[in-house]
């Protein structure tokens, strides 16, 4: 392995499956012994799907330790697609990862829903906070002022129906899928990795991008 590769795992990234279980063989040690509870060490990916590193019955249950590792580990970008994404806004330790991952290279690129959207009013009554939802954003809006003034950072407001609130970081997604009547925050999480071309991480990714294209730069 080139010397990088491995000082990045040194760091804290992760190896690859196969590159995991080659270093637990070497070192006698079990995968899950190894690497972060937080992260568990999954089985191989099946033909066709994605490899799915972990998954949480509810968004709030995602430890605030893999949010912090999903955004520091990135190296090349990091794409945040939510409605409001109110509760990384109010993470002051999470804005200063996206900031300083910026400023190392990394594009960020976050997408909002726009406050007057009409998508984003029935998203507010689906869930029972009406008027709220809209609320958020803008609270969100103002929130992430600060980096909006960091190089490499670029944040749009989108008009689209919201299936999943995605956060990318690189071959990582953290997948929120949206249920009616029930809050993000209520709603699970999957950790899912790009495992080959097509799979399911991959498709999420190709989504991000399509509302990227339609949406507007913030004002």
């Amino acid at each position: 392995m080139d010397v990088k590769t491995v000082r990045r795992w040194l760091d804290g990234r992760r190896p690859y499956p196969r590159h995991r279980s080659q270093l637990a063989d070497l070192v006698g040690i079990d995968q899950a012994k190894i690497w972060r509870a937080e992260v568990p060490a999954p089985p191989s990916p099946q033909h066709g799907g994605a490899e799915i590193e972990a998954s949480y019955a509810h968004r709030w249950a995602v430890p605030r330790s893999v949010w912090q590792w999903l955004f520091s580990q990135a190296e090349r970008e990091i794409g945040i697609l939510v409605y409001s994404g109110l509760f990384l806004a109010e993470d002051i330790g999470i804005l200063r990862i996206l900031a300083e991952r910026a400023h190392a290279g990394v594009s960020v690129r976050i997408l909002l829903g726009d406050p007057n959207s009409p998508h984003v009013a029935e998203r507010g009554a689906d869930e029972g906070v009406d008027e709220a939802m809209a609320a958020k954003i803008r609270n969100s809006i103002v929130l992430y002022q600060p980096l909006r003034e960091v190089d490499g950072v670029e944040i749009r407001l989108h008009s689209t129906v919201l299936y999943a609130s995605l956060y990318c970081a690189d071959d990582d997604l953290l997948v929120n899928p949206h249920a009616y009547g029930v809050t993000a925050s209520n709603a699970p999480v999957l950790h899912v990795r790009r495992a080959e071309r097509d799979d399911v991480a991959s498709m999420y990714a190709h989504s991000f991008e399509a509302v990227w294209r339609s949406a507007q730069s913030l004002a």
